[in-house]
């Protein structure tokens, strides 16, 4: 769960800047690798790198 919901706005370069407060809650840290996908309902999804693939090489898809 989110304890510090933040409004976030895409620039007119299309990037999106995190507040480190939101990346720290989820054990990110600078220099962490990330996946981004879109899971096709409007959400957007960022999981560590290492997580992503192997779900991908253990189940075939992200979810």
């Amino acid at each position: 769960m989110l304890r510090e919901p933040t409004e976030l706005e895409i620039g007119k370069d299309g990037l999106v800047e995190l507040p480190m407060g939101v990346l720290v809650e989820a054990g990110l840290s600078p220099g962490s690798r990330i996946v981004a996908y879109s899971i096709g309902d409007g959400r957007i999804v960022l999981r560590r790198a290492e997580d992503a693939i192997t779900e991908l090489l253990t189940t075939g898809s992200l979810t």
